[in-house]
């Protein structure tokens, strides 16, 4: 392929090829992300640092690096916090002994679980008071899940990762049977579960509002539009978070070719090759300066023109605890 070239001051450079780059919209921090990063900011500013938080207060490295510079200290057990400084339970939500345990020290302890993750808790104990066993669907590990399954007593929660295991799966005897789901899900994948579920176990109970929460279907949505538009599709997001990496699978299997990237440093340029139109999007717990940054990458390289494709508008917001607001 032959370039153009221009002239400048007596030098001939290439010219650039042209680049249309689509914004998705909505994209990065959702109302969950923004409620618990408000939490430890709110904190080290009324109590001063260090102030605790179990587990990355969300699934990105910039977002736990800018706070671990103001004075976050993360750690994995309340063990590590002493008795005199406060701790902050991250947006995935802990399992109830966590609060306890907390509460038994003596802890002054602020929960920053996402409000809809907080929903897919009550409903869990809601199914177990009512004496029903309970399918979760979600990704073994996470801590979403984690935190989950232990709102209620160890075997009174069984674990579905897939259509396979949806199949499969023996709940034993029980008076009724639940299903609920993890907040980040491949909306379709989820579907396809549930369909399973209903056909093998008709009576079984569902949750009054999908569980699925609206930002992860809305960037899904829109990671789709943006499939349809693009030669290329980019998703930026860290290797462990959940929605950025069901993002990169949706789009894939619109037929267009998805790469995952935690930062603009991260792309193969030689893999992405010279496409006429590129969508970017970002997982939840990604920072809108890190898609800037991806954008001035790529002007170096390209004739950059920018659009957006909106989908959906978000105004939702996550009040904080009145100890925070004071």
């Amino acid at each position: 392929m032959h370039r153009r070239r221009c002239v400048w001051q007596g030098k001939t450079e290439p010219m650039r090829p042209p680049l249309l780059v689509l914004l998705a919209e909505p994209r990065g921090f959702c109302a969950g992300v923004e409620f618990a990063i408000q939490h430890v900011e709110r904190a080290l500013a009324l109590y001063g640092a260090p102030v605790y938080v179990r587990h990355e207060i969300v699934h990105n490295q910039h977002v736990v690096g800018d706070l671990r510079r103001r004075g976050a200290v993360f750690v994995e057990s309340l063990d590590e916090v002493p008795d005199d400084r406060p701790v902050v339970f991250s947006a995935h939500g802990v399992p109830r002994t966590v609060p306890e345990a907390a509460e038994a020290r003596g802890l002054f302890y602020l929960d920053a679980t996402c409000p809809l993750v907080g929903k897919v808790h009550r409903e869990a104990l809601r199914h177990y008071n009512a004496g029903r066993r309970i399918l979760l669907i979600g990704h073994a590990g996470h801590p979403e899940v984690v935190g989950t399954m232990g709102q209620v007593p160890e075997g009174a929660m069984q674990l579905v990762q897939n259509v396979e295991e949806a199949e499969a799966i023996d709940p034993g005897p029980c008076d009724g049977l639940a299903y609920i789901t993890q907040t980040t899900l491949s909306v379709d994948d989820a579907a396809a579960i549930i369909d399973v579920l209903k056909r093998r176990f008709p009576d079984i109970e569902g949750p009054h509002r999908e569980d699925i929460c609206f930002a992860t279907t809305n960037r899904q949505q829109a990671v789709k539009a943006l499939a349809a538009c693009a030669d290329r599709v980019l998703v930026l997001g860290a290797p462990n978070s959940s929605n950025t990496r069901r993002l990169a699978e949706v789009a894939g299997r619109q037929g267009t070719p998805a790469h995952r990237v935690a930062e603009a440093a991260d792309i193969d340029w030689a893999v992405l090759g010279t496409p006429a139109k590129l969508g970017i999007t970002a997982g939840a717990s990604t920072p809108e300066h890190l898609v800037q940054a991806v954008v001035d990458a790529c002007a170096e390289r390209f004739e950059v023109t920018t659009a957006a494709l909106r989908v959906a508008d978000e105004g939702t917001g996550f009040r904080l605890p009145h100890v925070l607001r004071e």
